[in-house]
């Protein structure tokens, strides 16, 4: 394989891992939180973070490396509409993911104290569950808007 075609090989497996996990993650969380077993919801929220950091986060700095390395091989310049935009979502994706990581912690650090003190879910846990719910839909939005831009390349003009 030529670097070239392994670079985009990695690039399209990172994007991968974003969109899998980040749907994976959601679905998870959502069954779990749906259950309102705090025991449950602490245990899947557990599971949760370790996937986040050990997936997403791995993915989330190989993208920009992957991405900067085949645009150069390639000859594309990072002022190219599609690569511009490209970057500005992931941007946008990191402002929502940054702050769902801390929520998901915060998630199953409420939901274990519940669960150990055998009481139902507290109002702090629901206000940022909610906050954690809405907060994935433009991330996810931007993700797909991103794999959409690698795979057609649209000419967009700047300025």
């Amino acid at each position: 394989m030529d670097w070239p075609m392994l670079l985009r090989w990695l690039h399209v497996l990172g994007a991968t891992v974003l969109l899998g996990t980040g749907a994976g993650i959601a679905f998870f969380m959502v069954m779990a939180h749906r259950s309102g077993n705090p025991a449950l919801i602490a245990h899947v929220a557990g599971t949760v973070v370790i996937a986040d950091w050990l997936f997403t986060a791995s993915a989330v700095l190989l993208q920009p490396i992957t991405g900067y390395l085949l645009a150069r091989e390639i000859g594309w310049p990072l002022t190219e509409g599609w690569i511009a935009l490209s970057l500005a979502l992931y941007l946008l994706t990191g402002c929502f993911w940054l702050p769902v990581v801390w929520i998901q912690h915060r998630l199953r650090d409420l939901a274990r104290e519940a669960a150990a003190a055998a009481t139902p879910l507290p109002a702090a846990y629901h206000r940022l569950y909610r906050i954690w719910f809405i907060s994935g839909f433009p991330a996810f939005l931007a993700v797909l808007a991103i794999i959409w831009l690698m795979l057609s390349r649209p000419s967009i003009p700047l300025g």
